[in-house]
C-alpha cells in the first residue's frame, strides 16, 4: 500500500492560529513546498464545523488562543470525528503543554518559534501516516463489502439449489407413483393367472 507524491501534496490542510503572521508564514511555507489544498482560519470556533464539512487530512492547531484554546478545539473535534483518528499537529510555545496535548489526542507537535525544516518534516510525516490510515480504512471497507456480496451470492445459490432439489423431488414422485401402481396391477393380474392355472389342473 504505497503513497505517491501527488497523494501527499494534494492532501487537505487547515491552519488554525489567532496570529495572522503565523498563518501567513505557514501558508507560504506549505505553498512553496508544493501543497495544493491549504486553508486557514483565525477563529477557533469555526474549526469543528470546517472539519465536518471538509474532513481535513491535517489540522495545524495553535494551543494558545483567546476565547477557545486548542485543547477545547481538540475536545470538540473528538466528538465529531467519525473515523476515530484526530489529525492534529499542535503548535505551542510552551514546552510543558506538549505532553498534555498528546494526551488530549494530538498526533504530534511543533514548537514556536518555528524551525521551518522541522515543521516541513513533521507535516510530511503526519500526512504519510494519515493517508496510509485512510487507505487502510478504505481497503477494509471494500473488503467487508466484497465479503457481504459473496455471502449474498452464496445464499442465493443455496436457495436456487434447494428450489431445484424440491422440483426434482416433486417430479420424481409424480413419475414414480403411476409406475408403482402399474407394477402392482400387473403383479395382481399375474397372480390371478397363476391361480386360474392351478384351478384347471386335475
Amino acid at each position: 500500500m504505497m503513497l505517491g507524491e501527488s497523494d501527499i501534496l494534494g492532501a487537505s490542510i487547515l491552519i488554525v492560529d489567532d496570529q495572522e503572521s503565523n498563518v501567513i508564514l505557514l501558508v507560504q511555507l506549505l505553498s512553496e513546498s508544493g501543497y495544493l489544498n491549504v486553508a486557514s482560519t483565525m477563529d477557533p470556533y469555526e474549526v469543528c464545523a470546517l472539519h465536518r464539512r471538509n474532513r481535513y487530512d491535517l489540522i495545524l492547531l495553535d494551543l494558545q488562543m483567546p476565547g477557545m484554546d486548542g485543547f477545547e478545539v481538540m475536545a470538540g473535534l473528538k466528538t465529531n470525528d467519525a473515523d476515530g483518528y484526530l489529525p492534529v499537529l499542535v503548535i505551542t510555545a510552551q514546552p510543558g503543554h506538549k505532553l498534555r496535548a498528546l494526551q488530549a489526542g494530538a498526533r504530534d507537535f511543533v514548537s514556536k518559534p518555528f524551525d521551518l525544516v522541522e515543521v516541513k518534516t513533521r507535516i510530511r510525516n503526519m500526512l504519510e501516516v494519515r493517508l496510509l490510515y485512510k487507505k487502510l480504512e478504505n481497503y477494509n471497507k471494500l473488503l467487508e463489502q466484497t465479503v457481504q456480496e459473496r455471502t449474498a451470492e452464496l445464499r442465493e445459490s443455496e436457495a436456487r439449489y434447494r428450489s431445484l432439489t424440491e422440483l426434482a423431488s416433486d417430479w420424481y414422485w409424480e413419475r414414480s407413483t403411476p409406475w408403482r401402481e402399474m407394477q402392482a396391477a400387473l403383479g395382481r393380474q399375474d397372480g390371478m393367472r397363476r391361480s386360474r392355472r392351478r384351478c384347471r389342473q386335475p
